[in-house]
């Protein structure tokens, strides 16, 4: 621990992590500039924070316009993996029925789903503001939204560039096309953040300032809970905690699965999130040192109280070959609950459910995690994405491996192309 603990200052100094691409891993500095290792890359992200205020500012003022319409009211998202999952799950967990903007995303290429989403914007395409994401601006599920949505807008006479914002490299096609086209904005992806580690750049950033969450608290979450987990003594360290949970887990058995089930409803996206950050983190070949391994850890979940009527009965009684986290929000609403029976709210129910499948599991040996969160909110979205991204930092400094290549996605999109 004390070497992953090490391994972790020097990625966030500035040393090359991904060394099939030869590049720094940054996403620690997103929500605390002050620490990048030049003043370039802090004054980038600085500018990129300052540009998604403005610009979400001027739309939420209507300085900035549809062709005919007096503002935007709807979002669309279009990207796909490390490009959506983060501000989808934010987007979600966040939203509220007095959001400032309705935001809604195209996530594949698959022509069915881009015409339910459209069908849905039908009657509000020219209110509608879509933001395009590609890092390289050539991701083809992406490219192939932006071009359906594209051809959506010119069937209602609408001027596409006149709605579009894109989030891409500099100097991509899609920056190249959205300057070409003059697009209503464009903001920067950067190569020292990964995909599956972007939702605090603009990447989720800007959807979710669209829709009207205040993103200086998901930063100060993040910042507050990086400076906890790069404590050196482990009992003291939650992200710590966790990776080594993890670890004793995997000694125990080779083929460990988590299963994440949070108790509350607007965290249901969460275990979809992290199936990128962990199984696209962990999932390798080989280790640093060259060593056939096969690692994984295998993430999937549902959420309570659902999961009592759906898989605890495998997870009680089937094969021994996972770990739970439960994730359980003290605060059930801002307002007092009713009460459903003598003193007791369906808040009341909730909880019970949670330590009674906690006990369940417990009674057969199974093992489980437990997060509490006082409540959800912007601050604690920004603690959860921060504490999964460094227990996998220093889960797989444990064993050997490196968190922040993925030569396995690159083979599938190359196979793709042939």
């Amino acid at each position: 621990m004390a070497r992953a603990f090490s391994a972790m200052t020097e990625l966030e100094r500035g040393a090359e992590a991904n060394v099939d691409e030869h590049r720094m891993v940054g996403h620690y500095w997103l929500r605390s500039p002050e620490l990048a290792p030049n003043a370039d890359i802090r004054a980038d992200i600085e500018r990129t924070v300052a540009a998604v205020k403005q610009f979400t500012k001027d739309v939420h003022e209507q300085k900035i316009v549809p062709e005919r319409s007096d503002g935007f009211f709807v979002v669309l998202v279009i990207g796909i993996g490390g490009s959506a999952l983060g501000a989808q799950f934010v987007c979600d967990a966040l939203g509220r029925g007095d959001a400032r903007m309705v935001v809604r995303f195209i996530d594949n290429t698959d022509p069915d789903g881009i015409d339910r989403i459209l069908d849905e914007l039908d009657e509000s395409l020219d209110q509608t503001l879509t933001i395009v994401i590609s890092k390289s601006g050539d991701t083809r599920e992406t490219r192939n939204g932006m071009l359906e949505v594209a051809a959506a807008y010119r069937r209602a006479g609408l001027n596409f560039a006149k709605h579009a914002v894109a989030i891409t490299r500099e100097g991509s096609s899609l920056h190249q096309r959205a300057v070409g086209e003059h697009w209503l904005a464009t903001l920067p992806m950067w190569d020292w953040v990964g995909g599956r580690t972007s939702v605090l750049s603009a990447v989720g950033l800007l959807p979710t300032a669209l829709q009207g969450v205040d993103i200086d608290s998901l930063l100060s979450g993040a910042r507050e809970c990086d400076i906890v987990t790069r404590s050196s003594c482990i009992l003291d360290n939650p992200a710590a905690l966790m990776a080594a949970m993890w670890h004793f887990a995997r000694e125990q058995c080779d083929q460990r699965n988590m299963v994440i089930l949070p108790y509350r409803d607007r965290l249901a996206l969460f275990s979809r999130y992290l199936q990128q950050l962990v199984m696209e983190s962990i999932g390798k070949e080989r280790s640093r040192a060259g060593r056939i391994v096969h690692e994984g850890l295998t993430v999937y979940g549902n959420k309570g109280s659902t999961d009592q009527h759906s898989f605890v009965q495998q997870l009680r009684d089937g094969p021994d070959d996972f770990f739970v986290t439960f994730i359980e929000v003290l605060r059930d609403r801002p307002e007092k609950s009713m009460m459903v029976e003598d003193n007791v709210s369906a808040g009341d129910y909730f909880h019970g459910f949670l330590y009674g499948t906690r006990a369940a599991l417990s009674e057969k040996g199974r093992q489980s995690i437990t997060i509490t969160l006082n409540e959800l909110n912007a601050r604690s979205v920004g603690v959860l994405i921060a504490l999964f991204e460094r227990a996998v930092g220093l889960y797989t400094e444990l064993i050997d491996l490196n968190a922040y290549d993925q030569p396995g996605v690159e083979a599938g999109k190359k196979g793709a192309d042939r």
